[in-house]
């Protein structure tokens, strides 16, 4: 995919930072997490994966919210209504009417209030780590207090890897990545605002008047938010289907079942189930030889034993051809074929080896 250009959407008089990519039939606005920096995504090369592949089939539009990435910083940071105006104002500098929404973790919330307020323009809703109330982020004042603490320590070094993505906990490049998407998201001071925002965030009274195709999907040990609260969702949010996925990291991108991630969204927005790519096929191989062929070029000579082989071949090559065989690899006396269509084999063996015996008795098979 060629370099993506951020642009800016100007929502009241502040500017949203966005991207926009692909170019499918599909609209998608992929509302991020807490922080955000659109250009950053590209450096990880898992991430833009996931990107480059969301973009091979629909036209993407991706933002950072006020406060935070590109976007203008603000002396007070806005709750969710405002913040809807923000995605509203990028779909608009887009030229997107309707898209689906792809709302990230605390993106999910924002995301969820969107489609409740315009249903006309949020076509479908696809929620990773999502959750209704801030508790199932932060149980406890004191777990929310100790994520002050990290930020006043130690912002920017990418240290809070150990929970968003306990699976690369041993990645150092991974860990620096990290901290730098830390520090082009926002500033210690503008976490610690933004964060105290966020424990405001209860939109469980909203979910049932969802009214757009719902899938929520969400890890089962997620270590930042809580499955219970992708659960939460998805039995409110009238018609939600839920897709729970093993693992315990909360970055989609990463971990064991991110593919399976990716590839859920896709069927979802597009309907169609997504096609694996197989590595592996079921098979029978075949293997021929015949039994003392040194012994037999000796005593029946040159011409005999030609004679003998050619038959070998051709009795080979008539049954492969007849029941849609791989090609053989003729060894000298014998032959090595790899047959795929195992429903048949049983019976083809058989008669294999029977012919192979009537007609030449010093022929064997394995």
């Amino acid at each position: 995919m060629l370099p993506v250009t951020t642009q800016y959407a100007k929502s009241g008089d502040v500017h949203i930072a966005y991207q926009a990519f692909g170019a499918g039939p599909i609209n998608v606005v992929m509302v991020p997490g807490f922080v955000s920096n659109v250009e950053n995504y590209w450096d990880q090369p898992d991430f833009a994966r996931f990107l480059n592949h969301l973009g091979s089939y629909a036209k993407v539009v991706t933002f950072d919210k006020r406060g935070t990435g590109g976007s203008d910083r603000v002396t007070e940071l806005p709750g969710l209504d405002i913040r809807m105006d923000d995605l509203r104002a990028v779909m608009d500098a887009a030229g997107m009417e309707q898209a689906a929404l792809l709302g990230i973790s605390e993106g999910a919330p924002l995301s969820i209030l969107f489609a409740a307020t315009y249903p006309d323009r949020c076509q479908a809703l696809a929620l990773y780590g999502s959750f209704s109330r801030f508790s199932y982020w932060f149980p406890t004042e004191e777990a929310l207090t100790n994520f002050f603490g990290y930020v006043e320590k130690a912002w920017g070094t990418g240290g809070s890897i150990q929970r968003f993505a306990p699976s690369r906990a041993n990645d150092a490049i991974f860990q620096q990545w990290w901290g730098r998407n830390e520090r082009l998201g926002a500033s210690p001071a503008a976490v610690t605002a933004l964060m105290r925002m966020n424990s405001q965030i209860d939109i469980s009274g909203i979910l049932p008047a969802v009214r757009v195709p719902t899938l929520v999907i969400h890890r089962t040990e997620d270590q930042v938010v809580n499955v219970e609260g992708g659960r939460d969702v998805a039995a409110h949010i009238p018609g939600a289907r839920m897709v729970e996925l093993p693992g315990s990291d909360h970055l989609f991108y990463v971990g064991d079942s991110a593919d399976r991630i990716s590839d859920a969204i896709e069927e979802f927005l597009t309907g169609a189930p997504v096609r694996i790519e197989a590595d592996r096929v079921l098979a029978t191989v075949l293997f021929t030889d015949i039994v003392g062929s040194t012994e037999l070029l000796s005593a029946r000579g040159d011409a005999q034993w030609r004679h003998q082989l050619d038959a070998h071949d051709k009795l080979v090559d008539s049954v492969l051809t007849k029941y849609n065989g791989g090609s053989a690899k003729h060894t000298g006396d014998g032959v090595f074929a790899l047959y795929i269509p195992i429903g048949v084999f049983g019976i083809w063996i058989l008669v294999m080896s029977y012919q192979l015996i009537k007609t030449a008795p010093t022929l064997d098979t394995v």
